[in-house]
């Protein structure tokens, strides 16, 4: 399901009937075993040659989809079985898939999930706390008595007429130079460099780059783009430092902690976050390592650097922008907010 990155025009749709069917309502009696589905993406980095227990137990339902185009149709499988638990062993781009084929079949009424960090990168599972090496019986165990963490993915729907591209849902969103840092990221895998460390790989070359390059290089350079804040479109503020019609970096996630330790938000912490960078200076940039680790809070937007919480923005942008690993291309679009989903955790 995750792949390397391309643009990919149309989002799997279920028909309309499948679509509307409601999950099935089932009470668990005290002492029941619950009833879990599984997505297993085989094509994820720690799965790759790894076989997986199908007999683990009659009420636990595993489904294989080769693509996403077969996705839908497993998670209304699970729907209707009116399952307690949904794993998804993979990583941030097979989450990204279930969220997004899953929220026509579960609208607002999601079972409980459980993420095992089997990706190249697995940032939500930093942000829920999940151990690396957690497995499938964890999950079902820490179902009845593990913690809950409670996150609401981000919504992006394209605002584009005749654009084929409906809603997609995921946690960590960006354009810029952080569309050429993905593209870098994809490197440092090939190296060996996996979550945190490949954040940090990622970083470091990022740093570089911008503060020994010229202003045409992607890195600083950025992409053209609006965003306007809040139902009202209110434009995001500007410094004044380079275009004001083009931004070096936007992030964007409604993630608590993020892989590395990094702080790109500041004091802000729930709900959906941005941090903006305008075209900035060389000084400004060789700062960034202390405004990222959450010990330079002062001034920042005089020197470029926005730090905003917002119920929804509007991104019109005229390059490609990331969401979970993945390039989507240029146009409009409303990002907000999705439902309150529960996470299990140890």
């Amino acid at each position: 399901m995750a792949t390397p990155i391309y643009e990919f025009a149309q989002i799997p749709r279920m028909d309309a009937a499948v679509a509307a069917q409601a999950r099935a309502s089932r009470a668990r009696r005290a002492g029941e075993a619950p009833t879990v589905g599984v997505i297993y993406n085989p094509r994820s980095h720690r799965n790759l040659g790894a076989d997986f227990d199908c007999g683990l137990s009659p009420h636990v339902h595993i489904a294989r989809p080769g693509d996403r185009s077969q996705l839908p149709v497993a998670l209304a499988d699970f729907a209707a079985r009116g399952i307690d638990l949904l794993v998804i062993n993979g990583g941030d781009g097979t989450v990204r898939d279930v969220l997004t084929c899953g929220r026509p079949i579960f609208g607002d009424n999601w079972p409980a999930i459980a993420v095992l960090p089997k990706g190249k990168t697995n940032a939500l599972t930093v942000d829920l706390g999940v151990p690396d090496n957690w497995t499938l019986q964890d999950a079902i165990t820490a179902l009845d008595h593990g913690g809950r963490v409670w996150r609401r993915p981000i919504e992006v729907t394209s605002l584009g007429e005749g654009s084929g591209l409906s809603r997609v849902s995921g946690f960590i969103l960006g354009a810029g130079a952080f569309t050429t840092a993905t593209r870098a990221g994809q490197s440092a895998h090939k190296l060996g460099a996996f979550n945190s460390l490949a954040v940090g790989v990622t970083a470091l070359w990022a740093l570089a780059q911008s503060l020994f390059a010229g202003r045409s290089n992607p890195w600083r350079r950025g992409a053209r783009m609006r965003i306007l804040l809040g139902p009202g479109e209110v434009p995001m503020a500007h410094s004044g430092l380079g275009d004001p019609e083009w931004r070096q970096v936007l992030f964007a996630s409604t993630l608590e902690r993020l892989p590395a330790g990094i702080r790109p938000f500041g004091f802000l912490k729930s709900g959906l976050k941005l941090a903006a960078l305008d075209q900035i200076s060389r000084r400004t940039t060789a700062l960034l390592p202390l405004v990222v680790a959450g010990k330079l809070n002062n001034g920042l937007r005089e020197r470029g650097i926005h730090q905003i919480a917002a119920s929804q923005f509007t991104l019109l942008i005229d390059d490609q922008f990331i969401l979970d690993g993945e390039a989507f291309p240029p146009g409009n679009y409303r990002v907000e907010q999705g439902p309150e989903l529960a996470f299990v955790r140890p």
